[in-house]
């Protein structure tokens, strides 16, 4: 008796820039199992030649449309520029075929919100989006600390993300880059969505946003280069993100303050977890002042009020984007729940967008009431001044 064959899904590539070039490389050297290289798509003739050498017998198509028809794939990934992505998931799902969205779903809500309730309405075609640091083992195992309630309720948090320094030659390469009409926004839209997905991935979606932004403030571009944002979680927890793409020297360091205890995040790769003995407002409520004193001259020691561990993490380049493309592919052939569905994409957009609003207009932003006309009259503004690219609707 034969065994039965392996399920096996067959990728198409939309776009094959720098992101698209690694993953028909993951595939070509069978490192997704469960998955092969379909086909790609590009509208660039050099990509069409350089297809050709490296991945000789997969088909290249130089419009998308035709290889979503062509019978070569069962799947794709939206490797092209951030305003298209939506439009080409609603058109990939229309034909049945699954789609993984890369990040950012969208640039406006408005597109996001029509790309999710498309997808609904298709719910036997897969819809994922490459959120590839949520399989990274310093943020899993943080989710599942948070989730067990160990540490009690959020009080606050901050994300201090600038070590996306870009010089003025990675912007210049591009027309497209850090405009309003080709991209959509600077550093929010391109360097840091990952950061905005964990960060309410882990402590929840903010309610309310109130953000300074600083527009061409050390670079010649048109978007935002640096970022300070203040958001409301409800319940009177709040946190703070800054991020920029000036600074040389960079640093990456998330802290959340929880009732009993703390996780401070260096590098992405060093995490330290500090856990009280009791949670904080009893130990407030109960220390005498006789304690407080002695506290306060180092003569307590601490370990009778908290306890610290240290852990270190090392990441394999490419490992993330393999687990999600691993993921995605079992998902299709055997029901494995997905590490991000693709209408989580909204809640990154819908922060990010916010913060942009807010600068714009001067006013803290609500969230869950969100004004996305607003904001795409704001983005349109700026798009027409440009005069380089066509507004968005």
């Amino acid at each position: 008796m034969s065994e039965k064959p392996e399920k096996t899904v067959r990728l198409g590539i939309i776009g094959l820039g720098a992101q698209g070039g690694m993953y028909a490389g993951l595939l070509a050297d069978g490192k997704v199992a469960g998955m092969t290289l379909g086909a790609i798509a590009d509208t660039d003739p050099a990509k069409k030649d350089a297809a050709a050498e490296k991945h000789p017998d997969v088909h290249f198509y130089d419009d998308y449309l035709a290889m979503l028809d062509s019978g070569d794939v069962d799947a794709v990934v939206t490797t092209v520029p951030h305003f298209d992505h939506a439009g080409m998931t609603i058109t990939a799902i229309g034909k049945g075929i699954h789609t993984l969205t890369e990040k950012p779903a969208g640039v406006y809500t408005k597109q996001v919100e029509e790309m999710n309730a498309f997808a609904a309405e298709h719910p036997e075609t897969t819809f994922a989006i490459m959120f590839n640091q949520r399989t990274n083992p310093v943020y899993t195992d943080l989710k599942a600390l948070i989730a067990s309630g160990e540490l009690g309720k959020l009080r606050h948090t901050s994300w201090i993300i600038t070590n996306w320094w870009r010089p003025q030659a990675y912007y210049d390469q591009s027309a497209w880059r850090a405009t309003w009409g080709g991209e959509g926004g600077g550093v929010l839209v391109n360097q840091a969505p990952h950061q905005l997905d964990l960060w309410q991935w882990l402590c929840g979606t903010p309610k309310r946003v109130f953000a300074k932004l600083a527009f061409g403030f050390q670079r010649d571009i048109a978007t935002e280069d640096e970022v300070n944002a203040v958001v409301d979680f409800g319940d009177g927890a709040t946190g703070s993100f800054i991020t920029s793409t000036n600074d040389i020297i960079g640093t990456d360091r998330l802290e959340m303050l929880f009732d009993k205890g703390k996780i401070v995040v260096d590098g992405s790769k060093k995490v330290t977890i500090t856990r009280l003995k009791q949670d904080e407002r009893s130990l407030s409520d109960t220390m005498s002042t006789e304690d407080v004193g002695r506290l306060f001259r180092g003569k307590i020691d601490t370990s009778e009020l908290y306890e610290t561990e240290v852990k270190e993490y090392e990441s394999a380049w490419g490992q993330q984007h393999i687990a999600v493309l691993t993921n995605f592919a079992a998902h299709i052939n055997d029901g494995t729940p997905l590490i991000a569905d693709g209408a989580e994409g909204i809640n990154g957009v819908r922060l990010a967008s916010g913060m942009q609003l807010s600068a714009w207009t001067g006013r803290e932003i609500d969230l869950v009431d969100y004004p996305a006309e607003e904001y795409l009259t704001e983005l349109n503004q700026r798009i027409e001044a440009e005069g380089t690219f066509p507004t968005r609707s």
